[in-house]
């Protein structure tokens, strides 16, 4: 008896472990998830096919019961679960999986919307003329056989495609560390590729693209944007954008989007309740109702928009916010001599070629050897027939049939299989159109016999044949493009999605930023105690309020001197009274700086207008900065230094400018200096800047706030104190001689306010017009609008009148900001300008 302790063999576990994941991930990498480049298929559709074919279920013959097709697939070739067999057969018949159909269905095979197939025990199937063409030849020994899983049966290797079934189908499968994922194309566009690449073998990828379009989905649809499609098709990885196809109805009441093709893959049931999910969270605007109205005649979606929603505006949310529009994710990795590989487009079309000579180089040889092996009886028949009644007298003779073949061998000098032939002849083969035949058979097959030696030698020869069955193939079964390519449009234009609105941009405090329609406030006169128009926190105030549109970029500068940018729809809307999202969470601020400056630019794309523009920097301790607005027109995520700052200054205002215009600075203490701004020369990005208002010596001096005019302007300087004061001065009086006498930088300026201790240090200066209404916001809270006409224009040294009551509220102004004002309904926004209600801090004008 072996000893116990013999009989164990002591391993290392890691080892094993090791050797043991490999060998499975190579299993499922070969024998399960990944294509063959050659025909295309893993093994179970491989498997599928050939067990059809084995039971003769062709096109041509009735229906089986899948069940059937099934047991036979399952029992002879791949020993896994019935149901993955099941779902792979029936993806295969599904219209909307596969661009081209291998198996023909019937009954329930599922649906567009996720419905599970019939039971196999109740749906039939049957291969289609298409896959024939992928099994034609198999019984030729083009192809290498291997056992089965029990080794009592063979199965192919591969199968003996004329079909590049890889391009015209894709796959996708999930394997171990690696996966796959090829798009499908139109098999007329591939076949026209294949056949370009044939002529010309050094043709590169864009001469490829010329054939082979781009892909081709079943579900039909949109490719949008063409960039992923040359990197998929060049280097086997890509990202390809699809759209559903969407037009707008124009009806009576109201208009509708109807939906006739969605993305590949995209799930139609799924996909409308993703539509009313979004329109119940109201995510979505303007949507009425959604209907499936498909029927055997196509798909249409009926998205119904309300009376005042904008049908154009919802469409490009429905492509953002839902799966009409999706990526396909192209990972071009199949096996190439049984290891993965990633392909390019080329390089796919390059394999099958390969295949296809592969094909018929052995195909040819067999029919060479049967032709030959026929030949070779034919000769001993015809011989027989020359010598007819001498072999008929050898044959009478003979005791046995071996005895008479081996006779006729010796006497005509034959091999076993012609006497063999001639014993086995018939007697109609004796009359003499049956001798004609055989020597026309013969003559033919001698023909035959030379051009299949000629394909074998000859290559080009042997490329016409491969083309010609191509064309063949093209002619039967090619089709046009289903998916639509929109060359142009690489990125959607976010403006699409929303209607260019004016808005109000509130910034709190502590930090809080939101846009608001400017329809939600209204006017009310002047010394009015104001309504309520933003909840804050009890420590937090609005700080800064200034207007734009939906399609503007605005530029955020912070107090160190760093620039940032958000197109205006990215900024999160909010009623009036919300109090908004917080700044540092929409951009990468770094938690010791703060936005307090703001500028919005119409566009950063337009060349003419970003060279032509200024952007003014304006800092506490009086220096400014003249940069051209293109430095600042790349934005990037991390934001750039937009201006060099000493440790003991900041930002606080910045100004889009022309280069010729005329630059007010204002002081706490109540005087402003006026000088021309071509004074300021032009300087880099990360500059510093020159000097241009001297502070008092103090301590507590500070620059409050820059305006920027034209040098003949009509507009009248604003002047706000933090108790509520305010007053309008013109810039040039009524002979043009200048009000605010004009002078170099850097002096200390002129009394523009008489500072009292009634009035407050001085915190607001903005240039206004008879057309513009005054928004004051308290610390509080409250707001109050009032129209800058009832303010009348006074001397430039006066103390001013009271704007807003303050006396009982004992508050201080916050945020003041100025907007076009057009009696009943505000139809644009002017110039807005921020203050801070803390007279420590500066203030920030906005444009």
């Amino acid at each position: 008896m072996i000893d116990q302790q013999d009989r164990i063999i002591k391993i290392n576990i890691e080892d094993e472990m090791k050797s043991s994941y490999i060998d499975y991930s190579m299993s499922v990498i070969v024998s399960r998830a990944l294509p063959d480049v050659r025909d295309g298929f893993k093994p179970v559709h491989r498997r599928i096919l050939y067990g059809m074919s084995d039971l003769n279920n062709t096109a041509d013959k009735p229906h089986k019961k899948s069940a059937r097709i099934v047991g036979e697939v399952l029992g002879k070739y791949h020993p896994h679960g019935d149901s993955s067999v099941y779902n792979a057969m029936v993806r295969l018949a599904q219209h909307w999986s596969m661009r081209y159909t291998l198996v023909d269905g019937q009954g329930n095979m599922g649906s567009v919307d996720g419905d599970s197939p019939a039971a196999m025990r109740y749906t039939e199937a049957r291969l289609n003329r298409l896959a024939e063409e992928m099994l034609r030849d198999i019984d030729k020994e083009t192809v290498d056989f291997q056992l089965n899983f029990d080794d009592t049966l063979l199965e192919p290797s591969v199968l003996p495609t004329r079909i590049p079934n890889l391009l015209i189908n894709g796959s996708s499968g999930i394997a171990v560390g690696m996966a796959t994922n090829i798009a499908p194309h139109n098999l007329t566009e591939c076949i026209n590729g294949i056949i370009a690449y044939i002529d010309d073998r050094d043709i590169d990828t864009q001469g490829l693209m010329h054939y082979i379009k781009a892909p081709d989905f079943p579900t039909g649809g949109y490719i949008y944007g063409y960039k992923g499609v040359e990197e998929a098709f060049e280097t086997g990885r890509g990202r390809i954008v699809m759209r559903g196809k969407a037009e707008i109805e124009t009806g009576k009441t109201h208009d509708k989007i109807i939906i006739s093709e969605i993305p590949y893959l995209v799930n139609k049931a799924d996909l409308i309740k993703h539509i009313a999910d979004l329109v119940s969270d109201k995510r979505i605007d303007g949507i009425s109702n959604v209907n499936d109205e498909s029927d055997r005649d196509g798909m249409r979606i009926v998205v119904d928009i309300k009376r005042d929603g904008n049908a154009n505006v919802v469409l490009n949310k429905l492509y953002k916010l839902t799966a009409l529009q999706s990526s396909f994710s192209v990972n071009s990795i199949a096996l190439v001599k049984g290891r993965p590989e990633l392909l390019s487009l080329k390089r796919m079309i390059e394999l099958f070629v390969e295949h296809r000579i592969d094909v018929v180089i052995r195909r040819t040889k067999f029919e060479l050897r049967k032709a030959e092996e026929r030949a070779h009886i034919l000769q001993g028949l015809i011989i027989a027939s020359d010598n007819i009644d001498e072999v008929i007298a050898i044959i009478r003779s003979s005791s046995t049939p071996q005895e008479a073949i081996q006779r006729l061998m010796d006497r005509f000098n034959l091999s076993e299989i012609q006497s063999r032939a001639i014993v086995e002849m018939r007697l109609r083969q004796l009359t003499g159109l049956e001798q004609d035949k055989l020597r026309a058979e013969f003559e033919e097959i001698q023909k035959l016999i030379a051009y299949l030696n000629e394909i074998l030698v000859n290559e080009e020869l042997r490329m016409k044949v491969i083309k010609d069955e191509l064309i063949e193939i093209r002619e039967k079964y090619g089709d046009g493009r289903r998916s639509e390519i929109i060359f142009a449009s690489e990125e959607m234009n976010p403006e699409d999605f929303y209607a260019n609105e004016d808005m109000v941009i509130t910034i709190s405090h502590m930090g809080y930023i939101k846009r608001t329609p400017l329809a939600d406030f209204h006017t009310q006169n002047r010394g009015g105690v104001g309504v309520r128009g933003t909840d804050t926190r009890e420590e937090d105030f609005v700080e800064y309020i200034y207007p734009a549109t939906t399609h503007n970029y605005m530029l955020f500068f912070t107090q160190k001197g760093k620039c940032y940018w958000l197109r205006v729809f990215e900024i999160p809307e909010g009623t009036k009274n919300s109090k908004g999202r917080a700044i540092q969470n929409l951009l990468n601020i770094d938690s010791d700086d703060a936005v307090n400056a703001f500028v919005r630019v119409e566009t950063l794309q337009d060349k003419e207008y970003i060279n032509s523009h200024n952007l003014l920097f304006c800092t506490q301790q009086g220096i400014v900065k003249k940069t051209p607005l293109e430095a600042y027109s790349r934005p990037r995520q991390n934001g750039v230094n937009a201006i060099t700052i000493r440790e003991d200054d900041r930002v606080i205002s910045v100004r889009l400018t022309d280069g010729n215009q005329h630059v007010i600075l204002a002081n706490r203490n109540g005087r402003a200096i006026r000088f021309a701004e071509k004074d300021v020369r032009p300087m880099g990005r990360t500059a510093t800047g020159v000097r241009g208002m001297t502070l008092d010596d103090d301590g507590q001096d500070c620059i409050i706030g820059m305006i920027c005019m034209k040098p003949d302007s009509e507009d009248t300087i604003l002047v706000v104190s933090e108790q509520g004061f305010g007053k309008r001065t013109k810039l040039n009086d009524e002979d043009g001689e200048p009000v605010y006498r004009i002078t170099r930088r850097g002096g200390k300026g002129v009394k523009t306010l008489n500072v009292t201790e009634k009035t407050g240090k001085l915190v607001a200066i903005k240039s206004v017009t008879d057309d513009n209404d005054l928004m004051i916001i308290n610390k509080s809270g409250v707001t109050i609008r009032v129209k800058i006409s009832d303010l009348r224009i006074m001397g430039r040294a006066t103390q001013g009148v009271r704007l807003i009551n303050l006396e009982k509220r004992n508050d201080q102004i916050a945020s003041v900001c100025k907007v076009n004002s057009d009696e009943e309904e505000i139809e644009e926004i002017g110039d807005m300008e921020n203050i801070s209600g803390e007279t420590e801090e500066t203030n920030t004008d906005i444009e």
